[in-house]
């Protein structure tokens, strides 16, 4: 049970730590390569602790006013240096005046690439965004926070990629970005950058590539031999690049870099204010007070692991992915979405007895946290593995667990939700979901039964397969509800 945030007479600092530590203590392991989603760590002896010094040395630190505050300024762009020379910027280069700026995170990024597109073309009325199905979803996030239409593209339910002349077709005069993922989330494949990018720039159109997920990865795969396709601003028509440090860089939350081709193309990012009488307001993000800590924090471990620290750390994960991708293909009534070729190990089940929700929870009973997808148009429910360099040494336990996972998921049976509800979710409006409605389906499902005295159930393979059931926006809705029910005020 958590304590009251504002106590009548504050509390010793070490109680309060204490306090926090066993909060935290109901947390996922952000250490020790079992958890696949959410964290990245290297397992380098000391980064936590340098990260953290580094955190607390600009922590206070506003990114407000780069001028009241050059320390932050240099470091940012030595980030953006850093991102850019990797992704194929920087003199010397086809794109020799790329800039950039850090953001708190992939979404942000994405959200400013789309701002800066739209704001860059104030004439049209009404743009609009051309993005594959395998897009990250912050881009739909983009396009309603800054009402442009989005215009989504099918991927080949084989390749999981996206057909070029496809994307060219959907381009049309009131589209302001095209969009191309290196790799897609999902199933870690790289989409066709070359050809949509060029597509793109035959109809006068940006083409962004989001690279937070791999762009600080495919480099070093192309360095250890790998068939990385050509992604980055070495080909013609990129226009702008994102990429997370806080993914593959291993720095703290939340960094991201958003890099354009020059400054030309960055400029409608900015917004700047001045009809009122206080101070004049320029913001590169969508913040405006933002603390230095985690920039700091970011620059601290990029210096400390550097390029063959990350050469190094790259190949680890490449062979924890390997070893993780015959794993899965040695169970029967398993098969992999996608041949690995990033960091992701994307896998669906073949047989109807073998229910992938139950098999998610049954990895979860034996440690391995996994992240379950949901089913959409032609493409399979399907279990995602984000594979990180401290995955490397749990790989050879995986798959004994894997198979004995699988075996306790067969032997528990596919979920049976009932008739009446199966019915529900194939007939029921999001309109029409009451709090009342919500809250019955919530206790029915077991949100407030965990043992943990938590709100979340034991296991949640009924959850996901209710909304697999669902249609889409039913789906957001119920979504909505749910977290909605966990969300409460604690008095």
């Amino acid at each position: 049970m958590v304590n009251e945030a504002l106590p009548e007479k504050g509390v010793p600092a070490e109680q309060v730590l204490d306090e926090i530590r066993g909060l935290r203590a109901a947390d996922r392991p952000t250490h020790g390569g079992r958890l696949f989603a959410y964290v990245y760590d290297p397992a380098v002896p000391g980064l936590d602790e340098l990260a953290a010094s580094a955190h607390a040395l600009s922590a206070h630190v506003n990114g407000l006013d780069p001028t009241a505050f050059p320390s932050l300024l240099a470091m940012e762009n030595a980030l953006v240096g850093a991102a850019a020379k990797l992704l194929g910027g920087g003199p010397g280069t086809t794109a020799p005046d790329v800039v950039g700026s850090v953001t708190s995170g992939g979404t942000e990024s994405l959200i400013l690439a789309v701002k800066a597109a739209r704001d860059a073309r104030p004439a049209v009325e009404r743009p609009r965004i051309v993005v594959p199905v395998s897009g990250h979803a912050a881009f739909a996030k983009a396009a309603h926070y800054l009402g442009v239409a989005l215009d989504l593209v099918p991927v080949d339910p084989v390749t999981l990629r996206p057909a070029p002349e496809a994307v060219a077709a959907a381009i049309g005069p009131d589209t302001v970005l095209v969009v191309c993922s290196a790799p897609s989330y999902a199933h870690g494949v790289v989409d066709p950058v070359e050809a949509i990018a060029a597509a793109a720039a035959a109809a006068g159109v940006r083409c962004h590539v989001d690279a937070c997920f791999g762009g600080w990865t495919l480099p070093w795969l192309r360095r250890l031999g790998e068939p990385v396709p050509a992604f980055d601003f070495t080909v013609p028509g990129v226009t702008s690049i994102s990429v997370d440090l806080h993914k593959y860089a291993y720095a703290p939350k939340g960094v991201s870099v958003l890099l354009h081709r020059d400054a030309t193309l960055r400029a409608p990012q900015y917004f700047a204010y001045a009809d009122w009488p206080g101070y004049g307001m320029i913001n590169p993000v969508i913040t405006s007070t933002r603390s230095g800590g985690p920039i700091a924090a970011a620059y601290a471990t990029l210096r400390h692991i550097g390029d063959d620290g990350y050469l190094e750390l790259v190949r680890q994960t490449r062979d924890a992915v390997r070893a993780l991708a015959d794993a899965v293909q040695g169970v029967d009534g398993l098969r992999l979405m996608a041949g690995p070729e990033s960091t992701v190990v994307c896998f669906t089940s073949t047989d109807p007895g073998l229910d992938l929700f139950v098999l998610v929870d049954e990895l979860t009973a034996r440690g391995w946290h996994t992240q379950p997808q949901l089913s959409y148009g032609e493409l399979p429910a399907s279990v995602h593995l984000t594979v990180t360099a401290s995955v490397a040494p749990r790989v050879a336990e995986f798959g004994p667990d894997l198979h004995d996972a699988v075996a306790a998921a067969r032997a528990a049976g596919p979920v049976a939700l009932p008739a009446e509800l199966l019915a529900l979710a194939g007939t029921l409006t999001p309109e029409a979901l009451t709090p009342e409605l919500v809250a019955g389906l919530a206790a029915s499902l077991g949100l407030g039964g965990g043992t943990g005295g938590g709100p979340l159930p034991d296991r949640a393979a009924v959850i996901n397969r209710l909304l697999d059931a669902a249609p889409v926006r039913l789906r957001e809705k119920l979504l909505v509800e749910f977290v909605s029910l966990l969300q409460r005020p604690s008095y």
